[in-house]
């Protein structure tokens, strides 16, 4: 009987709660409050609980002062410089694609690069198509870039008969997603009209050409074999594979926009990790996050254990004008308002000459130009200034 008398009623806990909210932030009490409701606990079980959940949030905070910019640099060039460069190979059937990893992935992300050099993406799908394989392939072909090269047996070009001859692979073009000659007639059909005749025989192709030379027949081969048959451009390959309990497919090459719009995918989760497309497509807070799952995905896979709020910081700082920009001289360095600091990073005399010619001033506020000059840093003690009075 005692031990119901001691159980904590929804009246005692919502009282706990109120007098936490001067000392948690919202987030945490409202988690606190969604595990606990319909829960049977103690009162001493749930004051043990409230004291563990203070004091891992007093360790979490930083104090005043504290250098953050100089312990995130430390933490993440620590792991950075432990990386070694190698590169992955993910098999799905017959096809594989690679993944940049590690450092040059690294050094890809605070370079912001315009491009990465192995842009992917993954993409998920809607209730219907993520619990049935077959349906994840479906999907997966009308994504997948399909050009007359990949279902060609073979080309060859009659530089007498100006003529060039296309056998098509019926079978490569069952496999992309039950495609037919009917579809590969449709598209050359397109070639007819510019000075070219087009034949079809069962599934080899002949173009014609009138008074061509050799270099417009290799012209109108290598645009022929790069004419698209479905798919979506610049999607070179994609996989479908299991996790987490559905069917996902990952894509080498990206194309956020298009991707989107297509049936059974699910546009909430669909991510690229081109970090320029993701802020152009669908905003600069979620390339922020981009950057931020990015760097620790890199350091996850080398099997070094980052703090999160380091690479928020990094992802902050790249993104908080509102536009994504490197963490360099042409970027979040070259943009410091401090002309010393700018100098001490890189190409220190322009830097000095082109402050000295607009009249710019230092009010030593940061951490660099505070050393240069022998002043107290400003962070930890050094952030309190000290006014006396002398009589």
């Amino acid at each position: 009987m005692s031990e119901v008398n001691n159980v904590v009623s929804q009246e005692e806990l919502n009282n706990v709660l109120v007098q936490l909210a001067n000392i948690l932030p919202p987030r945490i009490i409202d988690e606190l409050k969604s595990k606990l409701s319909g829960m049977k606990i103690t009162r001493e079980q749930l004051a043990n609980l409230v004291k563990i959940l203070v004091d891992e949030y007093y360790k979490m905070l930083i104090d005043p002062g504290g250098a953050i910019g100089i312990v995130t640099a430390q933490s993440v060039g620590e792991p950075s410089t432990q990386m070694i460069l190698r590169s992955f190979h993910f098999a799905g059937g017959l096809r594989e694609f690679s993944m940049a990893l590690g450092l040059p992935r690294m050094i890809e992300l605070v370079d912001a690069r315009r491009k990465p050099s192995v842009p992917m993406m993954t993409i998920y799908l809607d209730e219907e198509h993520r619990s049935d394989p077959n349906k994840a392939q479906e999907v997966a072909y009308k994504i997948q870039l399909t050009t007359i090269e990949n279902v060609a047996k073979s080309v060859e070009v009659d530089y007498i008969n100006s003529q060039i001859v296309i056998e098509i692979d019926e079978d490569e073009l069952k496999q992309r997603g039950g495609l037919s000659m009917e579809d590969v007639r449709k598209v050359v059909e397109r070639i007819k009209g510019k000075g070219a005749q087009v034949e079809i025989e069962g599934n080899v192709i002949r173009i014609t050409l009138e008074e061509a030379d050799i270099i417009k027949l290799r012209r109108i081969r290598d645009k022929v074999m790069q004419t698209r048959l479905a798919g979506i451009k610049n999607v070179k390959k994609t996989l479908v594979r299991y996790k987490d309990g559905e069917w996902i497919i990952e894509t080498e090459g990206t194309n956020l926009e298009a991707v989107l719009t297509i049936d059974g995918v699910d546009y909430r989760r669909t991510i690229s990790n081109d970090i320029h497309e993701v802020a152009e497509v669908l905003g600069i807070e979620a390339a922020r996050t981009v950057i931020m799952r990015e760097l620790k995905k890199v350091l996850d896979q080398q099997g070094l254990d980052t703090d999160i709020r380091h690479l928020m910081l990094i992802s902050d700082v790249m993104t908080w004008t509102g536009r994504v920009r490197q963490v360099g001289r042409h970027g979040v360095v070259g943009e410091k308002e401090s002309p010393l600091a700018r100098a001490a990073f890189e190409v220190t005399v322009k830097n000095l000459v082109e402050a000295s010619i607009k009249g710019e001033l230092e009010n030593f506020r940061g951490v660099v130009e505070s050393v240069l000059a022998g002043k107290y840093i400003p962070i930890g003690t050094g952030i309190v200034q000290l006014l006396m009075e002398f009589e």
